[in-house]
């Protein structure tokens, strides 16, 4: 007799999405606590990206009200030039997240590739970012944690903002203290912790475009102490010969204002400052957009503008592999769930306070799908209602 092959069990696409409903491909990227891969959606054979969050680091990490958070603003928002949430969901190892897929990489990537990026590309990067942030800040969240490594190209090398993970809404009325960011991009109204509001993502953005001229940061320093210093005190020094134009400088010199009343960008006015600003003179805004605009850069689509790395650990180095699993039973103290499971070597998932946490506020989420979304939100908040968990986290429609 011949060997008998392994095969795939019929997935019901219609019902809740869940991991089967994608075909798992390459490893792109990693974060502290996170993977990202390709996927291919079984049904419209669309690729995404699939972000996946291991529960237990989360929890060791303290990272749980971050990442239910992300998962929460980014169903919130869609926009042509941020990388949207597409669906959500979770088994007992993990939270998913896949996401609108960016083959271009990120400009941390092209950055190390390049060394210094022309003028043209930035002001092109710089023109699309800026309409994300506008967009952002018109609807009250403010992301934190502008840097090139959460900035993804798409395959014709429209820039396109990521990473919600620190991003939180905000009131006009209500300043914001945490101390929140990646330090080199932080600004001075963070570090100073009298308060602040969306200002800090123009510059953060000043700091990028810096980099991104120049291929280095204008505050640098061996220790972060002295790095904080820099950053609150420091005047802003640009190199002495460089191939930059003065519009250009000037611009980063408006967002690396100290003085928020003047930072470009801030507020109505601020925004009608940068868009009027010389640097951005040929620029079409409405045909940005609608990414109808030309990128003057496009990444080499015949390889992969992501470190391999990524790839060979997954392959290598991964002693739980992600793949498709059954959910476990919970604990229970019922007679029926009892013998359910002593009928299974399934593992029974141990039930903590974070745990709960994530089992109930990260919902799933199908954009194919918005009137279920509906009724999950209205179930979860009815829920919340009803039991002390919504007093607790202050849980409203």
């Amino acid at each position: 007799m011949g060997a008998v092959c392994c095969k795939e069990e019929p997935v019901d696409l219609d019902s809740e999405v869940d991991l089967s409903h994608f075909i798992l491909l390459r490893s792109v990227g990693k974060g502290a606590f996170g993977k990202v891969r390709v996927v291919q959606h079984k049904g419209s054979k669309q690729l995404f990206a699939l972000k996946y969050i291991n529960k237990a680091k989360c929890i060791n990490m303290r990272a749980v009200d971050n990442i239910i958070s992300e998962r929460r603003l980014l169903e919130q928002i869609n926009y042509s030039l941020i990388v949207n949430l597409r669906y959500a969901f979770q088994d007992d190892e993990n939270l998913f997240m896949v996401l609108d897929l960016m083959l271009g990489g990120d400009l941390r990537f092209h950055l190390d590739q390049f060394g210094v990026m022309a003028e043209n590309y930035v002001k092109f990067f710089a023109a699309e970012l800026s309409m994300a942030l506008r967009f952002l800040h018109k609807n009250h969240i403010v992301h934190r944690d502008i840097k090139p490594d959460n900035i993804l190209l798409n395959e014709q090398g429209h820039a396109h903002l990521t990473d919600f993970n620190i991003a939180v809404y905000f009131s006009d009325s209500t300043p914001l203290y945490s101390v929140a960011g990646s330090l080199a991009y932080m600004a001075p109204e963070i570090l100073e912790k009298q308060g602040y509001f969306a200002s800090v993502d123009w510059w953060s953005l000043g700091i990028v475009l810096y980099e991104l001229l120049f291929g280095k940061r204008p505050f640098r320093a061996k220790s972060n102490d002295i790095l904080q210093k820099n950053i609150m005190n420091d005047p802003v020094v640009f190199p002495e010969e460089h191939d930059v134009s003065d519009e250009a400088v000037d611009f980063l010199k408006g967002l690396l204002t100290r003085d928020i009343s003047e930072r470009l960008g801030v507020g109505d006015e601020g925004y009608h400052k940068l868009q009027q600003h010389p640097w951005f003179r040929d620029i079409q805004w409405t045909a940005l957009q609608a990414k109808q605009a030309t990128p003057p850069f496009v990444p080499d689509s015949k390889r992969a503008n992501f470190d391999p790395t990524h790839e060979l650990e997954e392959i290598l180095l991964e002693d739980n592999p992600l793949k498709v699993k059954k959910r476990a039973p919970k604990p229970s103290g019922s007679d029926t769930n009892l013998s359910a499971k002593s009928q299974s070597n399934d593992p029974v998932v141990e039930e903590t306070p974070e745990r709960q946490l994530m089992e109930d506020r990260f919902l799933t989420f199908d954009y194919t799908k918005p009137e279920e979304n509906e009724r999950q939100k209205k179930r979860f908040a009815k829920k919340c209602r009803q039991s002390n968990f919504g007093r607790k986290y202050k849980v409203s429609d």
